[in-house]
């Protein structure tokens, strides 16, 4: 009985307790496995067919931004949400894409999708830190989520990702993935893309990349907004160092080619050639407008399809122009009264000595006066009559010692300075480098326009619309309505010689004036500039020295009416150009623009050839679009005036240049192919100078947004003239002389000047204004003769809708106009 009973305590001990529970847990396990299984089975079969097609990927077609390029094909613009360059597979350097597996995934030429080591090498890692320092993201889940899930952290949408990812290695190969992967990805700065992260960080494509340039790029995916160069340099070489020894480590570089890498600089460069997102070239009223053309016919869809517009401009013209402007405005804000600093804080005693402190004041101030290109912002830390001491930040302390420099402020450095007025410490002020000193300056409060185009068909060269585009879009060479002053005299003479008048032709330069009953309003008393008089001047003279009582005795021998419907010829309005006296003198409303369009004609022969813009358009594949065909001069459906006309003018304007108010121009240039006008109008609300070759019309102006004086002595000469001379300087730099073509038929040189065959000596108007000589009568000038073959404006060429864009640039004219001048006002 013991001895039976022994065994059966034996098997109900301790160890067979054990072995029961052991066993009844493993079945319990396997119980829950199978359940694991058959719910996960079941959960896969019901949101598999719920996946999203792979269409999007399949058939890949990014949102492209507009672009816009100049004729030579430099990027001076982007618009759109995102930036991105779509390259092929096989355009992405081998270097790039070894540079991403040893980032993100180095095993996933390996892997279906899942690196089944590398979540078991982050599970270890993320419990022996009791955090998750290590994800397990491969290059296909980070396809996955950036193409159809959000960002949300849920099991849910971690189901559906692992889900995703299958589907999307059983429908793609690998480098299909990869391929999606380097064209999508966000890399900060609103870049997409390798591509387009290398333009935006090191200004250059994809294919000049060097190891630790590519490095840097792949350690950005990790965390965009930190380990971007722009945003934190520091963090993003510390991960490029990372990324650079585990392409060491996995071969794709050898020791040497690593430590080439280790210690390459790396220079931040964006296509936009500064950290900051500007362009190399500052394009930025050309970008603007070729923008709003495009908008006017494809709308909010040109943000999207990757257009790229390729406008007429020329970069290097562009940026000549750019230069030209800004200098233009300083100049002549260096001899205006400074105005006083920005504003004056009250700034702590030794704050100085506090870097951290000192630079968050100066940040703050940064974020209200913020730079503008060559003018940059700085707090004043001591004033006196011969050292300004101005902090850009707590490294960088900045002495302005030059006596050039001191004399343009000097009235707000002496002790009697008004508040306002007196720069002392804590001022507010903008510096600039001006050659090799250091000035304060203030914000220039002045504009100016410069425009530049091609005679022969329109095309615009260059344009700057305003001294700062980020202070306001108002393109002042479009849109800014002006009055022209004396630059618009030429059109008055060309009429005048299709009305009988002569180059010979003496006329009345004394004091002229009409009654309140004359007028029907107020007395008219004009001037000329200086109160110059002379009994008689030819008109020839007249035009070289801009006499004002000369121009309005033409315009009462040829007749404002006869006038006001001459010059539409040219591309004026006639609405803005009112028939009475004082459009001799420049009474109407122009814009830079036309006024190119209108000197044009004298430059190429008589042909009116409206500017234009947009050269072609392609889409993002590369397909041409759109194409201009502008008008060019020589077609016989574009002439406007009579080419004896044209030959005469450019012969007296050519003189203008040499002889006359422009004779800075033959002086500076040394040429003489060169014609030109001057142009300022009463109380020098506007300065102008005009002139052109027969290969490039350049038209600057200077004036203020809200008119008013730019000063008793400020001319178009001295104000606008400097402008077009420091541009024409770089475009006509090695470009031979033109000289004047073969005399047309129909005109004869007599005496020295010039006579056309309806009009010989005897016939043509000999005296204007002035008392008639016994047996002669003229004081009515005779009918008009050699009548231009088409009197009115020429149409343009039909071209699939881009010839519209053509007429549009004029259209952005009838936008509001913020700078109006009066309409009627006396110019000289």
């Amino acid at each position: 009985m013991s001895s039976s009973t022994t065994p059966n305590k034996s098997r109900s001990g301790p160890s067979s307790w054990i072995g029961r529970f052991f066993l009844k847990a493993a079945v319990f396990c396997a119980g829950l496995g199978l359940c694991g299984v058959l719910l996960g089975t079941l959960a896969l079969a019901l949101a598999w067919p719920n996946l999203p097609d792979l269409h999007a990927m399949t058939d890949y077609r990014p949102r492209i931004p507009l672009r816009i390029y100049t004729a030579d094909k430099v990027l001076i613009g982007e618009f759109g949400e995102e930036r991105r360059n779509v390259l092929r597979f096989n355009e992405i350097p081998d270097v790039m894409k070894s540079a991403i597996l040893s980032a993100e995934d180095d095993r996933f030429y390996q892997h279906g999708g899942i690196d089944w080591s590398g979540v078991a090498r982050a599970l270890l890692a993320n419990i022996t830190h009791m955090s998750k320092a290590q994800g397990a993201s491969t290059i296909t889940m980070q396809v996955a989520r950036n193409f159809y899930l959000s960002s949300e952290k849920t099991y849910t949408r971690k189901f559906y990702e692992l889900l995703l990812t299958f589907k999307i290695e059983s429908t793609l190969t690998k480098d299909q993935i990869l391929d999606l992967y380097m064209n999508q990805i966000y890399l900060g700065h609103r870049a997409y893309g390798f591509a387009a992260a290398c333009r935006t960080y090191f200004g250059k494509p994809l294919s000049e990349i060097t190891p630790a340039e590519a490095a840097m790029l792949a350690g950005i995916p990790k965390a965009p907004s930190r380990f971007n160069p722009i945003a934190n340099f520091k963090r993003a070489k510390i991960r490029q160092a990372y990324v650079l020894g585990r392409m060491k480590a996995l071969g794709y570089l050898t020791d040497d080619e690593y430590k080439q890498a280790m210690a390459q600089p790396i220079q931040l460069k964006s296509s936009a050639g500064t950290q900051n997102g500007s362009y190399a070239v500052h394009g930025d009223y050309v970008a603007e407008l070729a923008r709003q053309l495009m908008y006017n016919i494809y709308h909010d869809d040109i943000y999207s399809r990757g257009f790229n517009i390729y406008t007429t401009v020329n970069s290097k013209d562009q940026e000549e122009a750019y230069k030209a402007v800004r200098d233009g405005i300083l100049d002549y804000t260096r001899r205006s009264p400074y105005p006083g600093p920005e504003e004056t804080i009250d700034l702590p005693s030794g704050v100085e000595k506090d870097p951290t402190k000192l630079d968050a004041i100066i940040d703050d101030l940064q974020d209200k006066y913020a730079d503008s290109g060559n003018l940059q912002m700085g707090l004043v830390l001591s004033a006196s009559p011969t050292k300004i001491t101005v902090a850009r930040s707590s490294q960088e302390i900045i002495d302005v010692t030059d006596k050039r420099a001191l004399r343009v402020v000097a009235r707000a450095l002496t002790k009697s300075a008004k508040g306002k007025v007196r720069i002392q410490r804590g001022s507010v002020v903008y510096l600039h480098k001006n050659g090799d000193y250091w000035e304060v300056i203030n914000m220039p409060s002045v504009q100016a326009a410069f425009v530049a185009v091609r005679p022969e068909d329109g095309a615009i060269l260059s344009m700057v619309g305003g001294f700062d585009f980020d202070q306001g879009k108002f393109n002042r060479v479009t849109q800014a309505w002006r009055q022209p002053g004396s630059s618009f005299k030429p059109f008055l003479y060309a009429s005048a010689l299709e009305r009988g008048l002569t180059p010979a032709t003496q006329i009345s330069n004394e004091p002229f004036s009409l009654t309140a009953a004359q007028t029907g309003s107020k007395p008219w008393t004009p001037k000329n500039y200086g109160n110059e008089y002379n009994p008689m001047l030819t008109m020839r003279q007249g035009l070289y020295k801009s006499m004002n009582m000369v121009s309005i005795r033409i315009m009462q021998a040829v007749g404002p009416k006869y006038v006001q419907n001459y010059i539409t010829r040219f591309g004026f309005d006639r609405a803005r150009q009112p028939a009475v006296l004082p459009l001799a003198l420049g009474a109407g409303s122009v814009t830079p623009l036309q006024m190119a369009g209108a000197y044009s004609v004298f430059a190429n022969g008589g042909y009116r050839v409206p500017p234009y813009l947009i050269d072609h358009v392609t889409d993002s594949s590369g397909k041409t679009i759109m194409q201009a065909k502008p008008t060019v001069a020589g077609d016989s459906a574009a002439r406007v005036i009579d080419p004896r006309t044209v030959y005469v003018m450019d012969d007296m304007l050519r003189g203008v240049a040499t002889y006359g108010t422009g004779a800075r121009v033959h002086r500076e240039l040394h040429r003489n192919d060169i014609g030109g006008k001057t142009g300022t109008t009463n109380d020098s609300h506007d300065a102008w100078f005009a002139g052109f070759t027969p290969h490039i019309v350049g038209i600057a102006w200077m004036g203020y947004d809200q008119p008013r004086s730019l000063g008793s002595r400020e001319t178009g000469g001295g104000a606008a003239l400097p402008i077009w001379l420091d541009f024409m300087r770089f475009a006509l730099k090695g470009q031979p002389e033109t000289p004047p073509g073969p005399i047309p038929s129909g005109l004869s040189k007599i005496d020295g000047d010039y006579y056309f065959s309806e009009f010989p000596p005897g016939q043509a108007i000999a005296r204007v204004g002035l008392p008639t000589l016994p047996g002669m009568d003229d004081t009515n000038p005779a009918p008009a003769g050699g009548s231009p073959a088409a009197p009115g404006a020429p149409g343009t060429n039909p071209s699939d809708g881009i010839n519209n864009l053509l007429n549009q640039l004029q259209g952005q004219n009838d936008q509001s106009d913020q700078s109006v001048a009066q309409t009627h006002k006396v110019q000289f």
